[in-house]
């Protein structure tokens, strides 16, 4: 025999509960009504202490008996308002007890049939990247839960051979995109070092070398921004500090530029390389979309159990409705597509990308005067980290 769906059963219990609690309620109230009318109804009152020979003429019995019937009606009714508002008491305090009884008796039978859903959403919140394999697996009827729990876990199925396809596209386009790639920059170096070539055809491989370089920049930053959007597979303790001078010593010369770090305490549970090349994307966007003679400022700390990242600079104003697009790949300000030296347009976009991947949020700001503050905020190591968040966040200080 079928068993009856969730819903079916939820409302047989609920019903059920109702039904019982009214039926005991109904049933009090009679025997509490019953009683103290019992109780408190009697006789009619002086009824009988008229004498027969204080009743000389009938007119006089007719003024004793109406007014005996009188009090009567008087006393019955009197009765009859304290019986009705001792059953509306005693109702009320009924109705209250049996309703909550029957509420918490509801939420307790509703959250044991409901603790499947429990175990979904426990293991949904688990899940990442790194343990796709586990599934919910759950026992019991063929019933609206079960048939959510299955369709959960093939979906998972689903996901887990598209991040292993994902995996392996990434490996696989690492050698085939690089490989031909060098091969041209050493043919080409070969041929700017080779003294029997004539000039034209060096400066012609001097173009190819740079066009070249360019293409390596750009798939290298591909593949980077590939495997930023991936949870890190074995995150360690990362000192912010630290990540932060060795992003410093692989930035481009400052210029003119002026640099002014400061560097507090905060450590992020992450993937070393991954938030190195975070911090070294923003400090080069700082200093590349900068004024001549223009300051950067560069600060690390913790606020609020995050670890916090702050980088800001002077430039040239950005449009708060702008700011958006310079964290999709491939756009800049000013210029939907890679247009020239100034990159490949996936520096911010990465930087976004190993943010989220650590739980971690964004928030962009315009500068007063030009330029953009930008702060990223890390889950502090030990902590849990924060739902992805896209795009430009509210405003922010930056760390003392």
């Amino acid at each position: 025999m079928a068993r009856p769906s969730v819903r079916a059963r939820l409302t047989l219990v609920y019903g059920g509960l109702f039904l019982a609690s009214i039926a005991v309620l109904v049933a009090v109230s009679y025997a509490l009504t019953a009683r103290a009318i019992d109780q408190r109804v009697g006789a009619v009152p002086g009824a009988g202490s008229v004498s027969a020979e204080r009743i000389l003429t009938a007119t006089d019995r007719v003024r004793a008996i109406t007014e005996a019937k009188a009090a009567y009606d008087r006393q019955i009714e009197a009765q009859k308002r304290e019986v009705l508002a001792q059953l509306l008491q005693t109702s009320l305090l009924m109705l209250v007890v049996f309703g909550v009884l029957a509420v918490v008796i509801g939420y307790l039978v509703a959250g044991r049939m409901l603790r499947p859903l429990h175990r979904v959403t426990a293991t949904a919140r688990r899940l990442s990247e790194s343990t796709l394999h586990e599934r919910i697996a759950l026992d019991g009827p063929q019933d609206e839960i079960k048939d959510l729990a299955d369709t959960f876990d093939r979906m998972l199925d689903r996901l887990g051979r598209a991040f292993d396809a994902q995996r392996r596209f990434v490996a696989n386009a690492s050698h085939e995109l690089r490989t031909p790639l060098t091969i041209n920059r050493t043919v080409l170096e070969v041929a700017l070092a080779s003294r029997k070539n004539p000039p034209e055809t060096k400066a012609l491989a001097d173009v190819l070398l740079g066009n070249t370089a360019r293409h390596e920049r750009l798939v290298d930053g591909l593949l980077l921004l590939a495997r930023s959007e991936r949870e890190p597979q074995n995150p360690a303790p990362t000192p912010l500090p630290d990540v932060v001078r060795s992003a410093l010593d692989q930035a481009e010369a400052h210029g003119d530029a002026e640099v002014e770090v400061r560097l507090g305490d905060a450590v992020v549970e992450g993937d070393p390389v991954l938030l190195e090349r975070c911090a070294a994307n923003l400090l080069e966007n700082a200093l590349k979309y900068n004024v001549e003679g223009g300051r950067v400022w560069v600060r690390t700390g913790e606020r609020d159990g995050r670890a916090v990242l702050h980088v800001a600079n002077t430039g040239r104003p950005v449009p708060s409705y702008e700011i958006e697009r310079i964290y999709e790949p491939f756009r800049r300000l000013r210029a939907d597509r890679v247009g020239s030296a100034d990159g490949a347009g996936l520096g911010l976009s990465i930087v976004r990308a190993v943010v989220e991947a650590h739980g971690g949020t964004i928030e962009t700001v315009p500068r007063d005067g030009g330029g953009l503050a930008i702060t990223v905020r890390f889950p502090a190591a030990g902590r849990a980290p924060d739902p992805p968040v896209r795009g430009p966040l509210p405003a922010a200080a930056a760390p003392s």
